[in-house]
């Protein structure tokens, strides 16, 4: 059968900010909140690379041709202009007005500012922070836990009901092949089941040398976590059926990151079960 569905790092030093007195008026907006809007933690932190994303702004780009240009790839990204007075005077709730809410949005963690006479662009985001290539092993352990326990209950994918069925074991050629289109997406920026030589998953698991009765896929792309990952499978029907099926014993896993490409990070599964 083949089922294929239709779709501890080291911390450095935190630079200096170079905007020490408008960081400091945002993140006291942060602790304060402002209207209905309650107060979010932690503070934001300031990039140099999004105070250049501002100064572009400054000189007329729009924020995603900015972001594109200074290469700051962000899971979310604002901008606010403001026509004011300098220093922490031009960030208080009552300057910013309605824009208020946007720096107390909860997962924005840097933001970047260009101040130009009484002209102030600031803009706030949330980096995509992927796992580092050498987590490998850990994210791959991490994505067969999360799967086993979501095979461990009952549940819907779409109408169907699945019954819970016996966890999945770790297949090392299943994760080769999982690497090797994962890569291949990546570095061609294409989301796909079939490759650019034509191939699909019951080709490529043969070609390495597993033989299988039963094989299936799960792609996904632009999620940083492995739980993310994880999520948007169990969140589409036929993903989801891909996991609660009982005709799967084994599975592989796998992630590639290239911060230059159309998703960011590519993430395959591949299930199945051997002769």
């Amino acid at each position: 059968m083949l089922a294929i569905s239709t779709q501890l790092y080291a911390q450095s030093p935190e630079p200096e900010p170079e905007h020490p007195t408008l960081l400091s008026a945002v993140n006291a907006i942060r602790q304060q909140g402002c209207g209905e809007s309650p107060a979010q933690t932690p503070a934001l932190r300031e990039n140099a690379v999004l105070s250049r994303v501002a100064a572009l702004l400054a000189d007329g780009s729009k924020l995603n041709d900015a972001l594109k240009i200074a290469n700051y790839r962000a899971v979310h990204a604002t901008q606010i202009n403001l026509r004011t007075r300098i220093g922490s005077a031009a960030l208080t709730p009552n300057t910013l007005g309605k824009s208020c809410a946007m720096v107390l949005r909860p997962r924005l963690t840097e933001a970047g500012f260009h101040q130009r006479s009484n002209h102030l662009w600031v803009v706030v985001a949330q980096p995509f922070v992927a796992p580092a290539a050498a987590q490998g092993v850990q994210v791959e352990a991490r994505i067969l836990a999360l799967v086993n326990a979501a095979r461990a209950q009952p549940r819907h994918c779409g109408k169907d009901l699945f019954v819970a069925v016996p966890p999945l074991l770790h297949q090392s050629l299943l994760t080769e092949v999982a690497a090797g289109h994962a890569a291949d997406m990546a570095q061609h920026s294409y989301f796909n089941h079939t490759a650019r030589d034509g191939s699909t998953v019951d080709v490529r698991v043969t070609r390495a040398g597993y033989r299988w009765r039963s094989i299936g896929e799960n792609l996904a792309a632009g999620q940083a976590t492995p739980e993310l990952a994880v999520q948007s499978w169990l969140n589409s029907p036929g993903h989801c059926a891909n996991i609660m099926s009982p005709a799967f014993v084994e599975m592989g896993s796998a992630f590639v990151v290239n911060t230059k490409s159309k998703s960011g990070i590519y993430w395959v599964q591949v299930l199945g079960a051997g002769r």
